[in-house]
Parts: C-alpha cells; structure tokens; sequence
C-alpha cells in the first residue's frame, strides 16, 4: 500500500533533522582532527630528542636493563587493546577488536597466557558482554587523550612487566592501536612495547662521540627507558584518537549523504503522490460537473 502524502512529508521532515545533526556531527569531527595532529606534530621534537637519548645510553655503554630484557621462554604476554567510547564511527573499535582476538588466538596457540587491558567503552562492553576477562580497563578519553592519562597507564603496564612471574607478571607487552595514514585510510597494527628493542646509533664509518653519565649509565636508563615507553603509548593514544575521529567523521559525511538521496527519494514519492491527488481531485470536478449538465438536460 503506498504510502498517504501526509507520511512522506513527515519522513521528509525527520530524514532533514537526522541530516542536520549528522553533518553537524561531520564537521565536529573535522575540526577535532586537526587538533589531534597538531598536538601530535608538537610533540615529535621531545620524541626525536629522547629517542636520541635512549639510542646513545644504549650504543655507548655496556649496561643492561630490565626495560630491555628478552624472556628467553615467554610463558605470559599483556595486551592493550585501545577503542572508542562512543559509536558512530563506523568499524573503527571492530577493528581493533578483530586484530586483538588474532593476536590472542596467536599467543594462546603458541602456549602463552594472555592478560588484556582494555581502553575505550565499545572493547569493553564487548568484552563483557561476552564474559571475557579483562585485567584492568580505562575509559572516557579515547578521543582526546592526555599525558596524565597515557602515563598512568603505561606505569601500570611497566610494573606488572618488572613484577615476578609468581607475582603474576608479564614477559612482554603488545599494544593493538589504529594508524592515522591518512583521512581516508586507518590501519589497526600491534606494536610490542615492552621489552624495548632500542635501535643503536653508532655508525661504523664515522667518529665516535665521547660520552660521560652522571652518575652512571644505569641510572641514565633508569629514568629514561620508562620516559621512552610513557611517550611511545601517548603517541600511539594520539594515533587512536586520530583514527577515532577520521573513522567518526568518514561515516558521518556516509550518513549525510545517504539522507540526502533518502530526502530526494522521498521528494519525489511526495510530488507524485500530490500530482495524484491533483489529478484526482481534477477528475472529481469534472464528473460532478458531467452528471450535473446531465440532470440539467
């Protein structure tokens, strides 16, 4: 039964206001991004500088660290599996919880026990939903991520990696994140934090410089190496919520659109259904007009 024109005007109507706030919500998310790469792009000198500083501890001395120290027989790996607080962002938090369970089929297959830690309301009340276990969770900042917060965590994750395997710490600590490539393009990735693995930078051809740690290089890599981990995750929280925001924005501009050809479909059924009535009502004249001649003669 088609639909009366009365029904289409007020589909039309709700169509408009869904629309509106759709494409108030595009432009919201838009403006976000920016900010989000202009507070990472602000960062990248104090990254550069530390990465240098932790490269130089490790190529010109002899000391190890416990940051640094591979399990030759990991048993037990945490991971950190960071998604979105609110929905409306296409398959953004699906796929970081997609790459998560590989990831954990992965090490359960190769025998070790997973620990995960959770960000984000969505990975959460799915994990709940599904009665999985979650270590320790975090949510309300995943769009915009702060220093006190990527650091809070990442001192939780330091300690339960220094912790004692009877203590129930961990021998290695990934991360599953979302890349910001570009505003069309985010790519869910695992990255191993703990232990570091801390590139040297001595080259062979070239002179070494002289270097001197006061008071001595362990304590050097002491405050340096958990300064390193705390940047590496606040870098990867800013490229969650990068990707948070492209993803949100992308299916934003997807709905505006799809209300639109909706609005126009709609447009139209209701000219028709007019152009009916007109017709009808023209029809209805000019019988009542035919049989009232007719009576006359």
């Amino acid at each position: 039964m088609p639909a009366s024109l009365r029904d289409l005007r007020e589909r039309n109507r709700s169509v408009q206001a869904t629309q509106k706030i759709t494409r108030a919500m595009e432009l919201v998310a838009a403006s976000r991004i920016t900010k989000a790469q202009t507070a990472a792009q602000s960062a990248l000198p104090y990254t550069r500088e530390l990465n240098r500083a932790v490269a130089a501890v490790a190529s010109y001395s002899s000391v190890t660290h416990a940051l640094t120290t591979e399990h030759p027989n990991p048993s037990r790996s945490a991971i950190l599996v960071m998604t979105a607080d609110r929905g409306l962002a296409g398959p953004y938090s699906s796929n970081v919880i997609r790459m998560a369970e590989r990831l954990t089929q992965t090490l359960t297959d190769e025998g070790r026990e997973v620990v995960t830690y959770m960000t984000g309301r969505k990975g959460i009340g799915y994990y709940q939903f599904r009665n999985r276990p979650i270590e320790k969770s975090w949510a309300g900042f995943s769009d915009k991520p702060t220093y006190g917060e990527s650091d809070q965590i990442a001192d939780e994750l330091i300690a339960r990696f220094l912790a004692d395997d009877k203590d129930g710490g961990v021998d290695e600590i990934q991360v599953v994140y979302t890349r910001f490539e570009t505003m069309l393009t985010q790519e869910p990735r695992v990255r191993r934090i703990l232990p570091l693995h801390v590139v040297k930078g001595d080259q062979p051809h070239e002179a070494m410089p002289l270097y001197t740690f006061e008071p001595n290089a362990a304590t050097v890599l002491d405050a340096l190496l958990p300064l390193y981990v705390r940047n590496r995750l606040h870098f990867y929280f800013m490229q969650a919520a990068a990707s948070e925001l492209a993803s949100k924005q992308k299916a934003m501009k997807s709905a505006t659109d799809n209300a639109q050809q909706l609005i126009e479909n709609l447009t139209r059924q209701a000219n028709q259904a007019r152009q009916a009535q007109i017709t009808q009502e023209i029809t209805e004249i000019v019988g009542g007009a035919s049989a009232l001649s007719g009576n006359e003669e």
